[in-house]
């Protein structure tokens, strides 16, 4: 029998098996309009992440992904299964989202795992993003092209941007390495937080501050774009977890690892994780527990 295939290559959706409290007839009049086979029983997920970088960006991608996801899970269950997006405005409150269920599945950081866990211990790790067959990459710490600064040291009594607070890399992993090289929060002569690791990096580079933390990719975006910044050091993060909110069913979950860890997967899986996914365990994450930990004395 032929099993569910998309009309279209969008992503439309609402809850986990109809768990919306939206009308009926407003269901089906969406489904009416976006799915082949008005009335077709499904499974209706909503993914969920945050804006490290613009929201733009983000949807653009994710929804390829997302639409692979959904068709190789409908063969999977024998049924048809939808995934819609939702990103948070800031990573608090796209942590809170997973953690009461409000969405069914997401992307988070490090330190976001470590603190939805402490929100929820029932949330479920489906798996964890490769690098070349490992579990870590890359934060940057960037000063201006021309910056006399040559080590952290430097940078005592001059300014830092930070990421989010709840960044691992623009904050956490950052705070551990200023630490770890001297530098406190009173060693500077201001910090502050400013979201997006985009936005970090363009201060940096505009000169309104002398060093910030971001990630490796967006680094080399912005260097692509023209923002006259450079790596000043380099440190290790754990690889990012995908995971299920608490009431997904095992089925469901089971079939979503099924496919993230397919050796099959096209190409497309390459542009949200370049090296596929591997199985993770919450000690995976031991060492942002420690960069947390270590952060409060910053």
């Amino acid at each position: 029998m032929k099993l569910f295939k998309w009309a279209v290559g969008i992503i439309v959706f609402f809850r986990c098996r109809l768990r919306a409290a939206a009308p009926a007839a407003v269901l089906a009049a969406c489904a009416a309009t976006l799915l082949p086979g008005a009335g077709q029983a499904g499974i209706e997920l909503v993914f969920g992440t945050y804006a490290a970088d613009k929201p733009t960006a983000t949807v653009k991608k994710y929804q390829p992904f997302l639409s692979f996801l959904s068709g190789r899970m409908s063969e999977e269950l024998g049924e048809p299964v939808s995934i819609r997006m939702k990103v948070a405005k800031e990573y608090g409150e796209g942590i809170r989202q997973l953690a009461t269920g409000e969405v069914d599945f997401a992307r988070f950081g490090p330190a976001s795992y470590v603190h939805v866990m402490n929100e929820n211990e029932n949330v479920q790790l489906v798996a964890m993003e490769s690098k070349n067959g490992g579990k870590r990459f890359k934060g940057v710490i960037v000063v201006h092209k021309d910056s006399s600064v040559q080590s952290v040291g430097d940078l005592a009594g001059l300014s830092f941007a930070f990421g989010d607070e709840l960044s691992t890399i623009g904050r956490y992993l950052a705070q551990e390495y200023l630490l770890n090289a001297g530098i406190t929060g009173g060693d500077l002569h201001e910090f502050a937080y400013l979201g997006r690791h985009d936005l970090v990096g363009e201060a940096v580079g505009a000169g309104k501050y002398t060093a910030g933390a971001l990630k490796e990719s967006t680094y080399k975006k912005l260097v692509a774009k023209g923002v006259p910044i450079r790596v000043l050091v380099s440190f290790d993060n754990v690889t990012k977890p995908w995971l299920a909110a608490p009431d997904m069913p095992a089925d469901v979950l089971e079939a979503m690892r099924n496919v993230m860890l397919s050796s099959e997967n096209e190409e497309i899986v390459r542009r949200i994780s370049k090296n596929g996914f591997l199985r993770g365990a919450d000690q995976d994450y031991d060492i942002i527990r420690r960069a947390m930990e270590r952060s409060l004395a910053f």
